[in-house]
């Protein structure tokens, strides 16, 4: 009997086994797959239920959901409600028409049959922690609802666009909503159904290339708005942490935050905190031989002193300061020096991106901070840097001026334009590098910016910086349109030694945390770009988050992301990420390199100059009132008389017996005695030298 029935059981079994497995081709499989927020299967609605309601139909509620889901629905599920009813308060507060429309759309996303996907992320494990409970929203429709419904909710959507459609838009190519027919009003991806087969394509390539990705190890977190990180080159590894507020944190070598900051000159930068607002602490260049003379550069706005009154509306300044005499880790503020002043009149394009070339050279790279000519005839010829790099030669021995301009610029001897520009025509320059090692024997130094373009401010662009060129006609080294609306960011050229397959790229991305690579082919010397897969599963512990404010590269070539919520509940949400090859050791053999310890000063001019500022190539070059190889010699005008010492600027150190400025005046009071011997001018000399010498301890 039991012979009997066994080919009657193999049959059941096939057939239960076909109907899943053809349920899981019907797209029940993987990241698709139908499920309400508990997790159970949706409810397949009979025919005698499903009322065919328009979306647009009056009414609302689980009849309109009902039409929108008329097959498959999870709105009798009670965490589908209970969830309604928690969001309810919120997403009622409105009185605009179009906007009402979309809210109530919304609603009815616990009732999808994908509503578990729609509301989790399947790739992260877990739901961020959003201000709003909200479905992953098709790009377009993301956009979409935040232009209509921005102002009508109060306290939401206080932020821009490309920060709400980060944590609320769908990236992974995943279910999102709306998931049901719709009329289309902002192209093909604000409805799910209609990227379905291009999901499929890029899940098979990303099967496909899954094996080439690079996966991020997060090095630093709590961070207040992470702008840049670069080295020093003095063999120590540390990293030097830009924060946007006026701070610069040294990363040690052994992992750790030092705790008191490098720099610190947060009162006197002007910062932005809005969307879109440049102003800050720009950029970090060190000087190539900082380890002699200590020297750095450092670009950020403020609205202090002679044009803090006026039509501008800040300054962009450069100044040089030097490293503490005593502290390695510190710098002196006592060493600053005004580079360069710049008024702008917009918090947009303004570039403020400083580095050395291999020639020595300070380059300076400006944006066109969005300035009309009308602008520019009120600002009355202040401008004249605008939107170009510029070039200058910092090696001076000249005291009274802070740099000379390399006789190599193109326009050194030109009467209609500056001599510092190197080169012109830059937008919006977001960020710069230089090639240590260029692949092309020919050219010396490549530099390579990005930038948006003159013509479509939604393109971006790939600059290789030439000495001259006119970058409003030159035509860019790649131009192309962002992945999203985010803005580019410029990165650097990978020199490390952990990857061989990233060597030699140049690595940039957007905003909005999409890479790409830019390497240059040694045979036809033309860039070919490819995108940078960063991957968060399998070998790769970590996974990135938050909008990207910029890149780092540490003193052995590797590459580094900085990332920050724009939140102002979370203003040390910044991070610092590394870009690791898992193909490769975390540190290969090959790679190793021992930290130094970081020195103090040792040169000449650092130990024996006090009254005044050493340049770059050592000479001390004196404060007012101070002479001599190390300014130790006051200088008194007039000369002090009777004796008299100058011990300061204009300050004498009379004799006994005379008094004023210069020791001119006799001193009446002090009644003369004449006296029999030598021991009597002795004591009095003894005198004299012991206040000399106390002044000039």
């Amino acid at each position: 009997m039991m012979l009997k029935m066994l080919p009657f059981k193999l049959l059941l079994v096939a057939v239960v086994l076909c109907f899943f497995e053809g349920d899981a081709k019907f797209g029940e499989s993987g990241a698709r797959r139908r499920r309400c927020l508990n997790g159970t299967p949706p409810r397949r609605l009979k025919k005698r239920d499903r009322r065919v309601l328009s979306p647009e139909a009056p009414g609302g509620g689980e009849a309109m959901c009902r039409g929108l889901y008329p097959r498959l629905s999870c709105c009798s599920r009670t965490d589908a409600q209970g969830l309604l009813h928690a969001e309810a308060k919120i997403l009622s507060v409105t009185n605009n028409t179009e906007c009402a429309k979309l809210l109530e759309e919304i609603k009815c996303a616990h009732c999808s049959p994908h509503a578990q996907n729609l509301f989790h992320s399947p790739e992260k494990g877990e739901t961020p922690e959003r201000e709003l409970t909200l479905p992953y929203l098709c790009k377009d429709y993301c956009k979409e609802f935040y232009y209509t419904c921005r102002g009508h909710i109060p306290g939401f959507l206080q932020t821009t666009a490309d920060e709400f459609c980060f944590y609320y838009a769908r990236k992974d190519g995943g279910v999102c909503f709306p998931d049901f027919p719709r009329k289309q009003v902002r192209g093909p991806a604000s409805n799910s159904l209609d990227h379905m087969e291009e999901y499929d394509k890029e899940e098979e390539i990303s099967r496909k290339h899954k094996h080439n990705c690079f996966c991020i190890q997060e090095v630093v977190s709590g961070l207040r708005q992470p702008v840049g990180a670069v080295h020093c080159g003095d063999g120590s590894h540390r990293l030097f942490i830009l924060e946007k507020e006026g701070y610069v944190k040294i990363f040690s070598p052994e992992g750790n935050i030092l705790k008191e900051p490098f720099l610190d000159i947060h009162k006197l930068v002007q910062s932005g905190i809005k969307g879109g607002d440049e102003r800050g602490l720009l950029s970090l260049a060190f000087h190539p031989n900082y380890k002699k003379n200590g020297k750095l550069y450092v670009s950020y706005t403020t609205n202090q002193e002679r044009w803090a009154i006026g039509p501008h509306d800040h300054i962009l300044r450069v100044v040089e300061y030097t490293v503490s005499r005593k502290n390695p880790h510190q710098v002196d503020m006592r060493t600053a020096r005004v580079f360069l002043e710049v008024a702008e009149l917009h918090r947009k394009h303004l570039g403020g991106q400083l580095l050395f070339g291999p020639d020595g050279f300070l380059y300076i790279f400006l944006g066109d901070g969005m300035i009309t000519l009308d602008d520019m005839e009120e600002m009355d010829g202040l401008s004249d840097f605008t939107g170009s790099v510029l070039r200058l030669d910092v090696n001076t021995d000249l005291c009274n001026v802070p740099y000379s301009i390399p006789r190599s610029n193109p326009h050194f001897n030109s009467t209609n334009q500056p001599p510092e520009i190197f080169a012109h025509g830059l937008h919006n320059p977001g960020r710069c590098a230089v090639d240590r090692h260029p692949t092309d024997v020919n050219i010396n130094l490549t530099i390579l910016c990005s930038d948006s373009n003159a013509k479509n401010r939604s393109s971006a662009r790939i600059l290789q910086i030439i000495k001259g060129k006119d970058y409003e006609s030159e035509p860019s080294l790649l131009e192309f349109k962002p992945f999203s609306s985010g803005s580019l960011v410029g990165g650097f050229v990978y020199r490390g030694c952990q990857s061989e397959r990233l060597y030699g790229s140049y690595v940039f991305g957007d905003r909005n945390g999409n890479f790409l690579t830019l390497q240059q082919s040694p045979a036809t010397k033309q860039w070919q770009e490819k995108p940078l897969c960063l991957g968060n599963t399998g070998s790769c512990r970590g996974f990135f988050s938050g909008p990207v404010l910029g890149f780092g590269e540490d003193e052995l070539g590797e590459i580094y992301i900085l990332s920050s919520s724009k939140s102002m509940t979370q203003p040390h949400s910044g991070k610092l990420y590394k870009i690791i090859d898992p193909k490769r050791p975390l540190v290969p053999e090959e790679c190793k390199r021992t930290a130094q310890s970081a020195q103090i000063l040792t040169s000449e001019c650092s130990r024996h100059c006090r009254n005044g500022h050493c340049t770059p190539t050592g000479k001390c070059c004196c404060n007012q009132g101070w002479e001599g190889e190390f300014c130790r010699t006051a200088k008194c005008d007039p000369a002090c008389r009777h004796g008299g010492v100058c011990v300061r600027p204009n300050k004498c150190l009379c004799k006994k017996g005379y008094l004023g400025p210069q020791c001119e005046q006799v001193d009446r009071n002090i009644r003369r005695v004449t006296r029999a011997g030598i021991l009597d001018q002795i004591l009095d000399m003894t005198s004299y030298l012991l206040d000399l010498t106390s002044y000039i301890v």
